[in-house]
């Protein structure tokens, strides 16, 4: 089977991709491991698409806690112990990329990227309607800590100066925005606020784009693990099924298995898994409307339709991508400790864990070497980014036709 562009991953990125591409008329094939579209990261992660808090996970607050992440008792973020050089490689670029400066440089990079994938899913909608329990009720990034929210206003005001909208509030201010918070408005040193954010089923938001692309001529080859890449004028997929894909070109946009993938081809990319977990459960008897991001507990809490989904933690250097039922009981405790009347926690949910392809600088890599374009690295912004980096690999791709 033959396409002009082959995209190898079908989670919101590639999908996103092969619609870019498709837009700009070109055939593609849209080839997955997986039995449908958006079962990997995408299928439930956060759901918040995040487009003006685009903090990189590598932080000076991050660095704080490094002694208890490296005795292992920091609750929401873990790291492996393994001893591989190009995992301690790995690490040491990342925490070093937590001092302020590259901190900051780092997050206005981020915050470039979802501006744009914002007005792209806006145009996007406004040709393609389709469902994903997508809405717009912004976002609260709720502080505990006196001192944290006054760094986060400070930013806030520098954000408000470029023309983003958001601003900081005190908490009476932020219970009038979301009244669900008035249990805990006493514990609260203030919260962020910015309007403009959305959220949206990721997972739902694969199923029906390709759905639509499919009725345009999208092939899809799911099912289809990729052995490995043999490259050249017209780089071809070995399946383990031992049938082969060809393409003109090919976009890798396979996650933290990318890496494992290009390396034969002397391409090194610096990925890491990164594990996070979600549970997705009944609204409680004081849901919020508004998405909210706990910024201590490093929690989200996003309501999708009739579905409250909690995602958060941060296991660096797992491979596993099943849910860790100690975890998942870690995640439930911070976020009925959190908001304890936004979930119904008795109900077990279904869970679930995902892998994000993180970066040292948390900022996605989307470049091109002959036939093969990469669009990987997203992290935990890559339903936020994902819309932006495909219009970028995009253009990569129709420049060398």
């Amino acid at each position: 089977m033959t396409a002009d562009v082959l995209v190898l991953g079908a989670g919101v990125v590639g999908v996103a991709t092969a619609e870019a591409l498709m837009r700009r008329g070109l055939s593609v094939m849209l080839v997955d491991r997986a039995s449908g579209p958006g079962e990997g990261a995408s299928f439930a992660n956060g759901g918040q698409l995040s487009y003006s808090y685009t903090d990189a996970l590598a932080s000076p607050s991050l660095l704080k806690r490094l002694p208890g992440i490296l005795a292992a008792t920091d609750p929401a973020f873990r790291v492996a112990r393994r001893f591989d050089p190009d995992y301690l490689r790995w690490c040491l670029a990342f925490f070093a990329q937590g001092r302020a400066g590259r901190f900051a440089a780092n997050s206005l990079a981020g915050l470039t990227l979802a501006l744009r994938s914002r007005a792209l899913m806006e145009e996007l909608l406004a040709r393609t309607p389709i469902d994903f329990a997508h809405a717009v009720p912004g976002k609260l990034l709720l502080h505990e800590d006196a001192g944290a929210f006054r760094a986060a206003s400070a930013i806030a005001a520098a954000k408000r100066e470029s023309g983003i909208e958001v601003r900081a509030l005190n908490p009476g201010e932020a219970v009038e925005v979301e009244p669900a918070l008035a249990a805990i408005a006493s514990r609260l040193a203030g919260a962020i606020f910015s309007p403009g954010d959305a959220v949206g089923d990721p997972h739902l938001f694969c199923a029906r784009l390709v759905e639509q692309l499919e009725s345009q001529g999208l092939q899809t080859r799911f099912g289809a693990t990729v052995d490995r890449i043999e490259p050249g004028n017209q780089p071809v997929l070995r399946l383990s099924s031992g049938g082969r894909l060809r393409g003109q070109q090919l976009v890798i946009a396979a996650g933290p298995q990318a890496a494992a993938l290009l390396r034969p081809l002397g391409w090194q990319v610096p990925i890491m898994p990164v594990r996070g977990h979600s549970l997705t459960l009944p609204p409680g008897p004081s849901a919020p409307r508004v998405s909210i991001t706990d910024v201590g507990r490093k929690l989200v809490f996003c309501r999708l339709g009739d579905r409250m989904r909690i995602a958060g933690l941060a296991d660096v250097g797992f491979n596993s991508n099943a849910a860790d039922p100690v975890r998942v009981a870690a995640l439930r405790a911070a976020a009925h400790e959190s908001l304890p009347d936004a979930a119904d926690y008795a109900v077990t949910g279904p869970l679930w864990a995902g892998l994000r392809p993180v970066t040292p600088d948390s900022l996605p890599i989307v470049a091109r070497r002959g036939a093969i374009t990469v669009n990987v690295g997203h992290g935990g912004l890559g339903w936020t980014y994902a819309l932006a980096t495909a219009e970028q690999a995009a253009m990569l791709v129709v420049q060398e036709r």
